[in-house]
């Protein structure tokens, strides 16, 4: 049975096997590039076991586990400040007071728009800044900028009558805001926030170029002590699936967050008892049944 929307027209027979062969031949054309991916692999012998057994030494996987703590202390720094920052930016940006407002500003585009490794070269270079505070604090500057941006977005994406009711209410702008507004707005900014949080841990492997020994300057540590043939791949076989892993986690924790905030009583929606006949006003006559 063919149903009917407002959205957009419902294929057909003819454009429902079409897309069919799209879906077909898309699949075909992936499963053929990692074919021919794996193909490579083993043509070159990167599979072989002179080159994985290297990671079977305790040292080497010393290494990598150290490197994988640094990354996450790097990481976790730079999200609960980035967080921070860009809640204090978001409000200045959202003051009734102008010369905050224009401060703020400032300060959200000048550091959206510098990119995150010269802000971490100057401050570790410039500024004789330590490896791990450099990275966290440019990490912090670029990607608490962004989320203030995300933060404003959200706020003001809720509906305006929401704001007006809180106000005739007799409710303050600071009450507006906590009770009212960011809770109606954190859960359409929550995918945005975590895109920007696997942003932030994604780019902590620029501290490798500073010396800061995380996972990724683990890794190129290990590929350089090798003595084979493209000692890189092997460990980047290695690496980047903890990288993704640990996105995807993110990601699973978001949507654990945003199940828990729809089960929550204060968010739920309040059942209405349906409309019956009654009195329309007290003491008068009862209206009649048809």
């Amino acid at each position: 049975m063919i149903t009917t929307t407002a959205l957009y027209d419902v294929p057909g027979p003819r454009t429902r096997a079409r897309h069919r062969l799209y879906g077909i031949g898309a699949t075909v054309a992936i499963l053929a590039l990692l074919g021919w991916i794996l193909y490579l692999l083993f043509t070159t012998g990167q599979f072989t076991a002179a080159k994985w057994s290297p990671f079977l030494y305790t040292g080497i996987q010393e290494l990598l586990l150290n490197g994988l703590g640094n990354t996450l202390k790097a990481f976790v720094l730079a999200a609960v400040l980035s967080l921070a920052l860009g809640a204090v930016l978001a409000v200045g940006r959202l003051s009734d007071h102008r010369a905050l407002r224009w401060v703020c500003t400032l300060v959200v585009e000048f550091f959206r728009a510098m990119p995150v490794l010269v802000m971490i070269f100057f401050i570790y270079v410039a500024l004789q800044v330590a490896p791990l505070p450099a990275l966290v604090t440019g990490l912090t500057l670029y990607n608490g900028s962004v989320l203030a941006e995300v933060f404003r977005s959200g706020v003001n994406a809720v509906d305006r009558g929401q704001r007006e009711a809180a106000y005739a209410l007799g409710m303050r702008k600071t009450q507006v805001m906590t009770h009212v507004l960011v809770p109606q707005a954190v859960r359409a900014m929550l995918p945005a926030i975590i895109s920007q949080l696997v942003v932030a841990l994604k780019d902590t492997s620029l501290g490798f170029l500073i010396t800061y020994e995380e996972f990724l300057h683990a890794g190129k540590l290990i590929a350089s002590n090798l003595d084979y043939d493209l000692p890189f791949i092997p460990v980047v076989m290695v690496i980047s699936p903890i990288y993704i892993g640990m996105c995807m986690l993110l990601s699973w924790l978001a949507n654990w967050v945003a199940r828990r905030q729809q089960r929550n009583p204060k968010v739920e929606a309040v059942a209405v008892a349906a409309a019956e006949p009654g009195n329309l006003m007290t003491g008068g006559p009862q209206p009649p049944v048809r």
